[in-house]
C-alpha cells in the first residue's frame, strides 16, 4: 500500500524536481564493474564508484568471493592492487592503475531532505551498461558521520556498491542492502560521509576481504529503522507493529517511528490507533507528505470529515499540486 501512494504522489505533481542531465551522464559514466572468479570457476561481481583517481569504492561484500578482483568497463579491465576496508560499515576503496575514468563529485547526505528525487546508478543483474533507477528519499537515519538513506530508488543483484546520487550528480550514498518481500523492496545506501574515515586507513592486497557487516548483524542488535523494514516489505503487520511499538518508546522524536507504528495498525484495521500515530508522525515533521495522506485517509474512514478538510490546509502549505492528489486519493474529488 505505501509504495502504491507514492506511485500516486508521483504522477500526481507536474513538475519533477529540477535535475543537472549533464552531471548526471557524467556520475553515469563515473560507475564501473568490480568483478572476479570465485572458488568454484564462477564470475563474482559487483558495482562500483570512481571516487579519486584509480580508486573505487564499493562494498566490502562484493569482495569475499574472489582473490584476484579487478575493474571494468566493457572489455577493459584494470587489476586491483591493494584495498582499504572496513568490513563493518561494508566499505572497500580499492586502487587500481592507469585507470582513465574520471572521479565523481560528493554531495552531503546530510543536506538531504524526504521526499526528494534521487538516482541509483548501478550495474544490476551484472549487466554491462549501468541500470539508472528514480526514485526518492523515504528516510533518513542518523550515524555520527552522516545519514543512513532508504529509498525508493531500486536496485538488484549485481548492483551492491553503486551509487547513490541527487539530481546534481553528486554522489550521497553507496547501494548496499536491502529488504524482499510481497510489498515490494527497501532499499539503503550508506550515508557517503563515511569515505572519509575509509580513505584514512591503511591499505592491504589480501583477498578476499572477510568480516560482518553491520545490516548482518542479529536482528535484536540492529537498529529500528532495519529492524522495522522486513516485516513491512514481507505485510508481516503484527511483527510491524511490535517492533514500531519499541521503536516509538525508545525514540519517541523520530517521525519514521510513528509512521511505522500507524502503518502497522492501519493495516492491522485498527484506525483510531493508526489516526493517532500518524498524527504525531506529522507534529514531529510537518513536511511528512506521506504521513497526512495516510492521516487523512484514517480521518475518512472514521468519518472525520474536518480532519479531512484540516489536512487539505495543511497540504496546501506544502505544496499546492498535493491537493487534488490528496483528493484523488481518497476517492472524494472536490468534495472533501
Amino acid at each position: 500500500m505505501k509504495f502504491l501512494l507514492i506511485a500516486i504522489l508521483a504522477l500526481g505533481t507536474p513538475a519533477a524536481q529540477a535535475y543537472n542531465q549533464q552531471a548526471l551522464m557524467e556520475a553515469y559514466f563515473g560507475v564501473v564493474m568490480i568483478r572476479g572468479y570465485n572458488q568454484e570457476g564462477g564470475m563474482a561481481y559487483g558495482s562500483g564508484v570512481v571516487v579519486s583517481d584509480n580508486s573505487v569504492v564499493t562494498n566490502c561484500h562484493v569482495l569475499r568471493a574472489t582473490k584476484q578482483p579487478w575493474v571494468s568497463r566493457g572489455e577493459d579491465s584494470y587489476p586491483i592492487t591493494s584495498v582499504r576496508a572496513d568490513a563493518w560499515h561494508d566499505l572497500c576503496l580499492v586502487t587500481t592503475s592507469n585507470m582513465p575514468f574520471k572521479p565523481v563529485p560528493r554531495g552531503n547526505s546530510l543536506a538531504l531532505s524526504r521526499g526528494q528525487e534521487i538516482t541509483a546508478i548501478g550495474h544490476s543483474n551484472g549487466v554491462p551498461a549501468p541500470i539508472t533507477s528514480i526514485g526518492e528519499i523515504q528516510g533518513l537515519y542518523p550515524t555520527p558521520a552522516g545519514n543512513m538513506i532508504r529509498s525508493s530508488a531500486k536496485f538488484l543483484m549485481g548492483a551492491s556498491g553503486s551509487g547513490l546520487f541527487d539530481m546534481d550528480g553528486k554522489l550521497v550514498g553507496i547501494n548496499t542492502f536491502k529488504t524482499a518481500g510481497n510489498g515490494g523492496s527497501i532499499h539503503f545506501a550508506l550515508p557517503v560521509e563515511w569515505l572519509e574515515t575509509l580513505e584514512k586507513m591503511p591499505a592491504s592486497n589480501v583477498f578476499p576481504v572477510s568480516g560482518k557487516a553491520l545490516w548482518e548483524e542479529d536482528e535484536d542488535k540492529k537498529p529500528y529503522y532495519m529492524r522495522a523494514a522486513v516485516p513491512e516489505s514481507r505485510q508481516d503487520w503484527p511483527a510491524l507493529a511490535q517492533v514500531s511499538q519499541l521503536w516509538t518508546q525508545q525514540e519517541t522524536s523520530s517521525p519514521d517511528a510513528w509512521f511505522s507504528l500507524g502503518l502497522a495498525e492501519m493495516s492491522l484495521k485498527h484506525f483510531d490507533v493508526a489516526a493517532s500515530a500518524f498524527s504525531q508522525a506529522v507534529k514531529l515533521d510537518k513536511q511528512f507528505v506521506e504521513a497526512w495522506f495516510r492521516r487523512g485517509e484514517m480521518a475518512q474512514k472514521l468519518g472525520d470529515q474536518h480532519t479531512v478538510h484540516e489536512i487539505e490546509g495543511q497540504l496546501q502549505q506544502i505544496d499546492p499540486t498535493l491537493v487534488p492528489v490528496y483528493q484523488a486519493y481518497l476517492g472524494c474529488g472536490k468534495q472533501c
